[in-house]
C-alpha cells in the first residue's frame, strides 16, 4: 500500500494507504480537485504532499477547506505541498 491523499470535490483532503487514489473515495463521492502522494517528516514536524494523482490528476491545493486527519495518523500537524518535487525548494503552506 502506498501514502496516498485526495481532495474531495467538496475540499475534503483525505489520507490514506492505499492501492489506488480511488480507494479514498467514500460511497456516491467524487473527486475532481486531484491528489498525490505524501509523506511525515518527523524532523521538522510536518507532513508534506507532493506527486499526482493518476486517477484524478494534480493536486488542488488551493481548494482545500477541511482535513480528514484519520488516514494519516490522526494528529493534526503543518500541511505543506511540494510543487516541485523531488526538490523542496518551494514549499507552499496548505491553508484551511
Amino acid at each position: 500500500m502506498y501514502r496516498k491523499f485526495i481532495i474531495t470535490d467538496d475540499g475534503v483532503l483525505r489520507f490514506g494507504r492505499v492501492a489506488q487514489h480511488r480507494d479514498l473515495l467514500e460511497w456516491g463521492e467524487e473527486c475532481s480537485n486531484g491528489g498525490g502522494f505524501w509523506n511525515l517528516d518527523e524532523s521538522r514536524g510536518v507532513l508534506l504532499l507532493f506527486g499526482r494523482s493518476f486517477n484524478f490528476g494534480a493536486p488542488a491545493i488551493e481548494r482545500v477547506r477541511a482535513v480528514d486527519w484519520d488516514g494519516a495518523g490522526g494528529v493534526e500537524l503543518p500541511l505543506f505541498y511540494l510543487p516541485e518535487w523531488p526538490r523542496e525548494g518551494t514549499m507552499i503552506p496548505v491553508v484551511y
